[in-house]
């Protein structure tokens, strides 16, 4: 009798279709929420509180039951094969729940074991390794710092190996020094093949980390696509010229572009690159005889495009 062959890695790491949440009650979590992300992409999953983020982690954790809809996890679907849907997929929570009174490595061990990973097939050193909690393998978890202990939670998802990693706000609470370290965990772990969906609400860490992104607001799914393509929505830029001489009021050349003035020597361009080239502002400045001491510019970033996203006057949904 031959061997399986095994089993192909597919396109799509998740797929959701038509996903809908209503609590009892009535209350609408999520609203045909459709979603797909490729094998190995890195997706930051955003929206405000409330937005109904937590409850797509749960109906894909399988802590929540879905309404309707459809989840697929490494072509598991989870309606047809839960279990391997579920082990597809580890979870970071935003909590510590981590029992203080284990080690890192008994603490991997146990989780093993629940996932019922053979003693042979466990990579308790190799994740402690990747984590950066080698040397901290047989400590207490109470006695690690807060930015270890979220390692840890990173480490206990990873016992079984999945394929995708749902990493629900890992820093929260975390200095600066040790967000920099998670990010290359993070990055780390992407690199080898791990798909990735994140949600935070520091905005400038999807940026920085994800090359797509999600927007979910009031239970419904707003926009899914490339950070690049995403960032390029905001036809908006300014420019902010820092002038070698005090000027008392606006010039012409550079008024008819709506430049204000914030200072004596601070000219403020906010212009359309779609239909005002730098180069017109530059001719500008010539034109008004103006000597420039320095000049910077400020593109749209993630915040301005999540706020415009998200602006809205009604409730949220749970």
């Amino acid at each position: 009798m031959t061997a399986a062959s095994p089993r192909p890695v597919p396109e799509n790491a998740l797929v959701i279709e038509g996903l809908t949440k209503v609590y009892k009650g009535g209350k609408v979590a999520l609203s045909d929420v459709s979603l797909t992300i490729p094998q190995g992409a890195m997706v930051g999953l955003l929206g405000p509180n409330g937005a109904g983020k937590s409850t797509l982690i749960n109906i894909m954790a399988g802590l929540v039951r879905k309404t309707r809809g459809r989840v697929v996890i490494w072509g598991n679907d989870l309606d047809k094969d839960e279990r391997n849907a579920r082990c597809a997929i580890g979870v970071v929570p935003q909590e510590l729940n981590l029992d203080p009174f284990f080690t890192p490595r008994e603490l991997l061990s146990v989780q093993a074991g629940l996932y019922g990973v053979p003693r042979a097939e466990r990579k308790t050193e190799e994740i402690l390794e990747a984590v950066g909690l080698a040397d901290k393998a047989d400590s207490y978890a109470r006695s690690l710092s807060g930015g270890m202990r979220r390692r840890l939670l990173v480490a206990k998802a990873m016992v079984h190996q999945p394929p995708v990693l749902i990493l629900d706000e890992p820093t929260a609470g975390v200095d600066v020094a040790l967000r920099q370290q998670l990010w290359t965990m993070i990055r780390a772990l992407n690199a080898r093949g791990t798909t990735i969906l994140l949600t935070t609400h520091y905005l400038e860490e999807a940026e920085d980390l994800c090359d797509r992104i999600a927007i979910i607001n009031q239970g419904r799914l707003v926009t899914c696509e490339p950070t690049a393509t995403l960032l390029r929505r905001v036809d908006s830029k300014a420019v902010t010229l820092t002038l070698a001489a005090p000027v008392a009021a606006v010039p012409g050349p550079l008024a008819a572009l709506g430049a204000e003035l914030r200072g004596p020597t601070t000219l403020v361009v906010t212009y359309q690159p779609s239909t005002t080239p730098m180069g017109r502002i530059l001719a500008a400045v010539q034109d008004a005889g103006l000597a420039v001491a320095d000049m910077a510019t400020h593109e749209a970033d993630l915040e301005d495009i999540f706020l415009r996203l998200t602006a809205t006057s009604e409730s949220p949904a749970a």
